[in-house]
C-alpha cells in the first residue's frame, strides 16, 4: 500500500495543479475597442412620388400608410366625368359613320354589279368609290378619337413609380385632384441607417468599420459625408436585409471612439451578493479575500467569450480564485 500510494502521488499533485490551474488567474489589461452609444435614424435612400395624370375627383384609394407596394400596382384610381360623356357621346357618332360606311359599301358593291351591264357609267363609280374612301376614313378617325379617350380614362389609375413602403398619402377619397398632384410619396426598400456622430469619433471611424446594434447584430459604414455640421459627422450605414424597420425610426447603435486599456475577466469569476460585485483575490501571503469590484459592459475576446470589463477594483497582476 505505501508503495502504491507513492506511485499515485504524482498523478494526484499534477491533477491537482491542473485544477488549481483551471480555477486561478492573473489579472492582465488588454486593448479593446472604445464603443460609444449613440442614436441613428433609418432613412431612405430615395423618396419617390405617385402623381395623378388628370384631372378627376379619387375614388379609389387601395393603400395606407406604411404599406409595401411594387412596381406598377394600383394605389389609387382618379375618374373625370366628362371623359365618360365624351365616350358615350364618341359612341354615338361612331354608330352614325359605321351606318354611313354600310351603306357606301353597299353601293359600292351594287354599282360594281351594274357597271358590268353597263347601266351606270365608270365616272359613278369613282364617285361611290371616293364616298366609300370618305366614309372608311370617317369611320376610324372616330374609332381612333374613342380609344384616345379611353386611354386618358386609363390614366386615371395611378401606380407605384417603385418598389418600397408608403410613407404618407395626403388625400381621401372624393379629394378632386389636378395634373401633377402627389397622391402618394413612397420610400424605395433601399434603407440606410443614418448616424449622427460628434466629430471627435467620426474621425476615428472609416468605410467598412462595423457598428454595433442593440440586439447585436453588426453593420457596415457604407459612406461618411467629409462635412461636419453642428460638431457632427454624418454617416450611413447599411441596415438592409435585417429587419422591418419603419422609416424615420431611431435606433441606438455603438460605434467605436478608439482603443483604451482595460481589465476583462470570465463572468464566473464574478459573485454578486447584497447588489454589489465581488471577487476572490489571492493574496501574496496565499490567503483569500473577497474585494468589491465595478462591474463594466460585457466583452468577448478571443481568450475569454463571456468576458465582463472591470472598471474598477483589479489591477495588472492581480490572482483570481473561482468560487
Amino acid at each position: 500500500m505505501p508503495r502504491m500510494f507513492m506511485i499515485l502521488l504524482p498523478l494526484l499533485s499534477l491533477m491537482a495543479a491542473s485544477v488549481m490551474a483551471q480555477e486561478v488567474l492573473t489579472v492582465k489589461s488588454i486593448t479593446v475597442q472604445d464603443e460609444k452609444a449613440v442614436f441613428a435614424t433609418v432613412e431612405s435612400v430615395k423618396v419617390v412620388t405617385a402623381r395623378a395624370r388628370l384631372n378627376g375627383t379619387v375614388i379609389d384609394l387601395e393603400v395606407r400608410e406604411g404599406d409595401l407596394v411594387t412596381p406598377g400596382q394600383v394605389i389609387a384610381r382618379v375618374v373625370d366625368e366628362k371623359l365618360a360623356l365624351q365616350i358615350r357621346s364618341l359612341e354615338a357618332h361612331i354608330s352614325s359613320l359605321r351606318a354611313q360606311f354600310d351603306k357606301a359599301g353597299s353601293d359600292l358593291a351594287r354599282t360594281k354589279e351594274l357597271i358590268s351591264t353597263g347601266a351606270v357609267s365608270k365616272a359613278r363609280l369613282d364617285e361611290v368609290q371616293a364616298q366609300y374612301n370618305v366614309a372608311e376614313g370617317a369611320l376610324k378617325a372616330g374609332i381612333s378619337d374613342r380609344d384616345v379617350i379611353r386611354r386618358q380614362a386609363c390614366e386615371g389609375e395611378v401606380l407605384a413609380p417603385v418598389a418600397g413602403r408608403i410613407l404618407s398619402v395626403p388625400l381621401t377619397v372624393g379629394t378632386v385632384v389636378m395634373p401633377g398632384e402627389v397622391i402618394a410619396s413612397v420610400a424605395r426598400e433601399n434603407y440606410v441607417l443614418r448616424l449622427s456622430v460628434p466629430e471627435r469619433y467620426g474621425l476615428h471611424l472609416k468605410k467598412d468599420d462595423l457598428v454595433r446594434l442593440e440586439d447585436g447584430k453588426t453593420v457596415k459604414i457604407l459612406t461618411i459625408y467629409p462635412k461636419i455640421e453642428g460638431g457632427r459627422v454624418t454617416i450611413d450605414a447599411d441596415i438592409n436585409g435585417l429587419e422591418s424597420y419603419f422609416v424615420g425610426e431611431r435606433v441606438r447603435v455603438w460605434i467605436s471612439g478608439g482603443e483604451r486599456r482595460t481589465v476583462v475577466i470570465p463572468d464566473d469569476f464574478i459573485t454578486t451578493r447584497f447588489g454589489i460585485d465581488h471577487v476572490r483575490l489571492r493574496k501574496p501571503d496565499g490567503s483569500v479575500m473577497d474585494v468589491p469590484v465595478q462591474r463594466g459592459t460585457p466583452i468577448s475576446t478571443a481568450d475569454i467569450a463571456n468576458g465582463i470589463e472591470i472598471i474598477s477594483g483589479l489591477h495588472d497582476g492581480d490572482v483570481l480564485e473561482k468560487r
